[in-house]
Parts: structure tokens; sequence; C-alpha cells
């Protein structure tokens, strides 16, 4: 029975410690996705601001194979 219990509060221990772990990371993803989704937007803003005439420039210049 005590060597039983023993395994039980070793596992328990185990599996604490890998939750701590799978914690830091999805924290760590979250600050990831919430900096890449400002940056997104800052990028989005940029772009809508861009001059129509700048645009289509752009979309008018020959491909660099030519």
């Amino acid at each position: 029975m005590r060597d039983e219990l023993l395994a039980l509060q070793t596992q328990l221990s185990y599996q604490e410690d890998t939750i701590a772990q799978l914690n830091e990371v999805v924290t760590r993803q979250q600050r990831d996705i919430e900096r890449l989704t400002e940056a997104l937007a800052q990028l989005k803003k940029q772009f809508d601001e861009m001059p129509s005439e700048q645009l289509d420039a752009q979309e008018e210049l020959p491909p660099p194979h030519y």
C-alpha cells in the first residue's frame, strides 16, 4: 500500500510539472499571437493609407523575369 501511495505521489508530481511547462508554453504563444495580431493591424493600416496611385504604379511593373 505504501509503495502504491509513493508511486501515485511521484506520478502526480510529474503531472504537475508537465502542466506548469504546458502553461508556460501556452502563455508564451498567447503573447506571440497578440504581438502578431498588433503587427498585422499596423501593416493593414499602412496599406490602407497608401495612395491609390502608388498601388497602381506597382501593379503596372513587368515581372522580374522579363
